[in-house]
């Protein structure tokens, strides 16, 4: 197309948080994400079918695999997980018809909802089910468009989605239990009596395991439930005549309670005999109603033990509900109210636990119960769309590097044990175990870095992690790593850094932020570096002993400045920064505290000098252009101490 035939075409479908993150499980988490990222597809295959042009998706880089899948050319590594971006750019010549993109996108959700409406719904659905389910795919999308003149004119999208606002109209009767606002299904008035139960005990029967006892959901929730069931049947013209394909997706995504215990059951069965295993596990399995939850659940961790006992034994001990690693759980009669059931289970469980940890003991090694959290890794690229603005050669840059970044990220998530939600751009969201998500963090880092050198594009990546507990929300969750990433590790931290939290059941037990430049020690986590070597070489007791921690809050105390009721500083700290005698005095303080293999005071300051440094927060104002000045505070926070024992316990209360 010549410059004067030819125009830009902006395109962005939403709401992302309002349907990816309204979640009530890991599997509805991934589903959102993974139907966006498909309607998104759907958008580009329109403009390439309308333009007949492959390429006319200038940014970001159309993932051409996905693409191929969805018009039925199925060759490549089949696409499971969301890897296409929300919002794109193409070029397109000055006939293209804008509207048939949005009837595309709306097409491909109503032939698939209503595959899953005829599978689930159709022998239970009364008028109102039906005139609610037809409301709410057709009034849910939020979905903006441009044309524009100028390829550089990349504000006009941003422009025309504030001419309004997206506001869901409002609905009546009982609300979903997933997605806030939005009328479950029923078109039941009240919460109250028999006929909402009624109603959805029928379905919950011949869903099982998909749909629990007493939920109750919206469309958009039943679709993200029940989409996977159906996908592979979806065969659909679309308006512009292309035909849309669906393919056979995974069934099963890792719960959080599985992925927090997975490095416990990784130790279980490399060193548990099998005879004692067996007996858990049919405890177990009896418990779950003979129900094996996990049963496709594939984490590295676990999986390198294949050729430790029989592949069917394996299978099934892999496959247990996540929920019957932990002992706490078993006691809550919510989740497990065959008391009697679960008591057997619990003292199963025990056995299991006391057997493995007299066997690592004999080899000189530490038991650990299963871990009650989890991380969620939500991870940003920095100030890269103020680059997007300088030229053809800049934008093709960031566009191959973004392109060479996405296609490995979901190995380098699977090879720390994890599960990858999306990766698009620059965009990465993970769920994985506590133990690997710092150094998953890193790697990822690590590999963006790779992918922009060479390329004069002065972009770094951010990094949140969330520990969450098992038993909170995880739509709260994932809105809190949001916050954490935009407000702390960039606005507050000045972006190139990483923020952690962890999220305890009774609130948030600490929030820790550093510039990767001081986070890391070459490639690895200090933090985390140093969480191994007390999880490793201290006594179970001595593991930061509540003393020492009492001890190091006193000293902060006395070493920070004073600030008055307004949090001004009305007095200096007596060290600005660490001073050799100031480690020594934190040295004797952590050797007078407890039973430990620690014995001079050189080793302890292997220790404590780099505990120190990651307890004073650096951070650097993003609104001065200096990408090197970051400012070190003039306070000690005790988070950092916090954070290491939280991950040398594993989150295990003592």
């Amino acid at each position: 197309m010549s410059h004067a035939n030819k125009q830009y075409f902006h395109f962005t479908l939403g709401p992302v948080q309002g349907f990816v993150a309204q979640a009530r499980r890991t599997r509805d988490f991934w589903a959102g994400s993974f139907l966006l990222s498909w309607l998104s597809a759907v958008a580009m295959k329109s403009v390439q079918e309308q333009t007949g042009d492959q390429h006319c998706i200038k940014f970001p880089e159309a993932d051409a695999n996905f693409l191929d899948y969805i018009s039925g050319i199925q060759i490549g590594d089949k696409p499971t997980q969301g890897s296409v971006p929300n919002r794109f750019k193409a070029e397109v010549p000055l006939d293209f018809k804008a509207d048939n993109v949005t009837k595309s996108v709306q097409t491909a959700w109503e032939a698939l909802a209503g595959l899953i409406f005829k599978k689930d719904l159709e022998d239970y659905a009364n008028d109102n089910t039906r005139k609610i389910w037809q409301r709410q795919l057709e009034n849910f999308w939020d979905i903006n468009w441009v044309l524009v003149d100028k390829e550089e004119n990349s504000a006009a999208l941003d422009q025309r989605k504030n001419w309004r606002s997206y506001v869901p109209s409002t609905e009546a009767g009982v609300k979903c239990m997933m997605m806030d606002g939005w009328q479950e299904l029923s078109g039941i008035e009240t919460p109250y009596g028999k006929g909402l139960e009624n109603f959805w005990s029928s379905i919950q029967k011949q869903m099982q395991n998909d749909l629990r006892e007493g939920e109750h959901l919206c469309a958009m929730a039943f679709i993200k439930r029940r989409f996977v069931w159906c996908f592979d049947d979806l065969n659909q013209i679309m308006p512009d005549g292309w035909t849309l394909f669906g393919w056979e997706l995974p069934k099963t995504v890792p719960s959080v309670s599985y992925l927090a215990g997975a490095h416990w059951l990784e130790q279980a069965i490399e060193h548990a005999d099998e005879a004692v295993f067996e007996a858990y596990y049919s405890q177990a399995y009896q418990l779950s109603n003979k129900h094996l939850n996990e049963w496709r659940t594939r984490l590295q961790c676990i999986e390198r033990l294949k050729s430790i006992v029989p592949k069917k034994v394996f299978n099934q001990w892999t496959s247990l509900d996540g929920n019957v690693f932990h002992s706490a759980v078993l006691e809550n009669v919510n989740t497990y109210p065959d008391i009697k059931q679960a008591t057997k289970t619990q003292q199963a469980l025990k056995k299991l636990n006391d057997h493995v940890k007299e066997k690592l003991q004999a080899q000189d090694k530490r038991f650990m119960p299963a871990s009650p959290f989890y991380a969620v890794l939500m991870m940003d690229g920095d100030s890269l769309g103020k680059h997007m603005s300088g030229g053809k050669k800049i934008q093709s840059n960031i566009t191959k590097a973004l392109e060479a970044f996405t296609k490995k990220v979901q190995d380098l998530v699977e090879n720390h044990s994890g599960f990858l939600i999306y990766a698009g751009g620059d965009d990465v969201l993970a769920i994985l175990p506590l133990e690997d998500a710092l150094p998953c963090a890193s790697t990822l880092r690590s590999h963006y870095e790779n992918c922009f050198k060479g390329t004069d594009i002065p972009t770094t990546l951010s990094a949140a992690i969330e520990y969450v507990h098992i038993k909170i929300s995880l739509t709260k969750a994932l809105f809190d790593v949001h916050h954490l990433l935009d407000d702390i590790a960039k606005d507050k931290t000045g972006r190139d850094s990483i923020a952690v939290r962890v999220q305890k059941q009774g609130g948030l037990a600490l929030e820790w932020s550093q510039p990767w430049e001081i986070a890391l020690n070459e490639k690895s986590v200090v933090i985390d570096q140093l969480a191994e070597q007390f999880r490793k070489e201290q006594t179970e007791d001595a593991l930061f002993s509540s003393k020492f921690l009492y001890k190091i809050r006193e000293r902060f105390d006395l070493l920070n400045p004073a600030v008055d009721q307004q949090g001004v500083i009305t007095h200096p700290a007596i060290l600005q920064h660490e001073k050799e005698e100031d480690i020594d005095l934190m040295c004797m303080e952590y050797l007078n505290s407890g039973a430990n293999y620690l014995t001079t005071m050189a080793q302890a300051k292997t220790m404590i000098a780099p505990l120190l440094t990651q307890c004073r927060r650096v951070t650097r104002d993003i609104t001065i252009d200096n990408k090197d000045d970051w400012k070190r505070s003039d306070f000690l926070r005790v988070d950092g101490a916090l954070l290491v024992r939280f991950l040398a316990h594993k989150g295990v209360e003592r």
